[in-house]
């Protein structure tokens, strides 16, 4: 590719600039990738979009806006397929790996490599109306505060919208023909991966821990894909007073001055920061006179009455609380928004009640920092776990919670590293073995062996800490089987209000 080439990418940065006859490769054709080619075929460009696996209906899509398409199984196919198109752009979808043959053959060539994150930043002045961009990232609570600010922004006035990791891709949400006032921005690791550059309003890392080590390659490339949130922040940066990496991330930002950092925690906050005094969520970080006052937001009595009072969610709240805070909504307008708020399933969601058995869903729980955040809530649990555990040892979380455990229903390809940690640290537990099969086979398994092991007063928890995509389609199907065979048991009272909320 030469210079001028790769010059004339990188100038585009505007939706009003030229970007007729761009030639553009789209790798991926899930939910992202068709909102990118979408995006590039409304501007002019040629569009040519390689996947590996087929999609009917979104490639009927394809072909009425006008991209091209090729789907072809193996690397190897749609290297050379991607070698023949000759991009001037790749823009890739979360879900390819950074050494990914595709992107390095286009990187080592020197063209010009974009997630639809950058993409997106390039492109929000569609409209007079340029929202500015909250950022949200963490190895768990992510979806439920990027809800919880956007609800909040809503009930201060503001037009606002969840988007990115969330499920709505944020080419979507800037080629709103109305525009926002705010775009509240779920950010994964692989999205924060290839971030380009990007100045949020406000920022946040919510929490770290060990995740997806088999995409990035090490605990210390993951930290750092999370720390980019940070980069660029124009008036807060929020972090976990408890969680020493996120600070440390804010001190080592390269922020846009006058950026303040925010902290979030349960405990008494500093003057800079949110927190609980009393039984009531405060902020101590907008407040003229902080260092001796402080705005009331919501008690933790209120919290418990709406199903949102364990730990891990009270801290989503003081976090997206922050955010909106640092937007302009006023501590009237955060109470109100949180005493109408309702977490999404699969989330701590309390099942059914039967014969003195209660049976929660935590399938969003999806690695074992999620898991600690549901299992330490609980005193005895039949623990339903498993899946796919991502490069990460689950010893410590076995270990710490050995005490809770009634009995435990291990599920999932990667059975062995789970029953060898029982086996290391809970010798004395019951444990059922359900071996690998199809998605409904497995789960009505798995309750009737959890069923088995339950008594009055037990809790059976599916907190897998590990991903689906082994037996399930993702979470959510892993979740709503798990409550359809629940269900039929019968014998007890179904309950369809959250338990705890989301821990993301």
């Amino acid at each position: 590719m030469t210079v001028a080439a790769r010059e004339r990418v990188l100038a585009l940065s505007s939706w009003h600039h030229d970007w007729s006859g761009l030639r553009v490769a789209v790798l991926g054709l899930g939910v992202t990738g068709f909102s990118v080619a979408d995006t590039l075929v409304e501007l002019g460009a040629r569009v040519r979009v390689i996947s590996g696996k087929p999609d009917p209906d979104r490639e009927r899509l394809l072909d009425v806006i006008g991209a091209e398409r090729i789907t072809l199984e193996g690397d190897a196919a749609q290297l050379e397929d991607l070698r023949a198109f000759d991009p001037e752009l790749v823009v890739v979808s979360p879900g390819y790996r950074p050494d990914h043959p595709l992107t390095t053959w286009a990187a080592d060539r020197g063209t010009v490599v974009w997630g639809d994150i950058e993409l997106g930043w390039r492109l929000r002045d569609k409209t007079d109306r340029i929202a500015d961009w909250i950022c949200i990232t963490g190895t768990n609570g992510k979806t439920t505060t990027t809800q919880l600010t956007a609800h909040m922004l809503v009930a201060g006035g503001l037009r606002a919208t969840p988007a990115g990791n969330i499920g709505t891709p944020i080419l979507d949400a800037v080629r709103d023909p109305e525009g926002y006032d705010a775009i509240v921005v779920e950010l994964s690791s692989f999205q924060l991966d290839r971030l380009g550059e990007i100045s949020p309003y406000a920022s946040v890392c919510l929490n770290i821990a060990d995740d997806h080590l088999d995409w990035h390659g090490s605990a210390e490339a993951y930290r750092a894909a999370k720390a980019k949130v940070y980069a660029g922040t124009q008036v807060a940066c929020v972090y976990n007073r408890a969680d020493r990496a996120t600070e440390q991330m804010v001190e080592e930002a390269d922020v846009v001055e006058g950026a303040r950092a925010i902290s979030f925690g349960l405990d008494v906050p500093p003057p800079s920061g949110f927190g609980v005094v009393e039984g009531l969520l405060v902020d101590r970080g907008f407040h003229a006179e902080r260092r001796d006052n402080a705005y009331e937001l919501v008690s933790l009595d209120e919290l418990r009455n709406r199903g949102l009072g364990a730990p891990h969610i009270v801290q989503d709240i003081l976090a997206a609380a922050a955010l909106a805070r640092a937007r302009g909504v006023e501590p009237s307008e955060i109470a109100a928004a949180v005493l109408a708020f309702t977490p999404d399933p699969h989330r701590s969601e309390l099942v059914a009640t039967i014969e003195g058995v209660t049976w929660i869903d935590d399938s969003k729980a999806t690695n074992a920092h999620a898991a600690n955040a549901s299992l330490q809530a609980l005193d005895r649990v039949v623990w339903m776990v498993g899946g796919l555990l991502k490069g990460v040892d689950i010893d410590d979380l076995v270990r710490t919670h050995a005490r809770r455990l009634r009995g435990a229903v291990v599920i999932g390809v990667e059975r062995a590293e789970v029953l060898a940690a029982l086996e290391r640290h809970a010798p004395g537990v019951p444990v059922t073995e359900v071996a690998h099969g199809d998605a409904g086979t497995v789960m009505d398994a798995a309750v009737s062996a959890a069923r088995r092991i339950a008594g009055p007063g037990d809790t059976v928890l599916l907190s897998p800490a590990a991903a689906s995509m082994d037996q399930f389609s993702d979470y959510a199907d892993r979740g709503r089987r798990f409550q359809h065979a629940v269900r039929g048991l019968g014998g007890g009272e179904a309950d369809d209000q959250s338990a705890d909320g989301d821990i993301g």
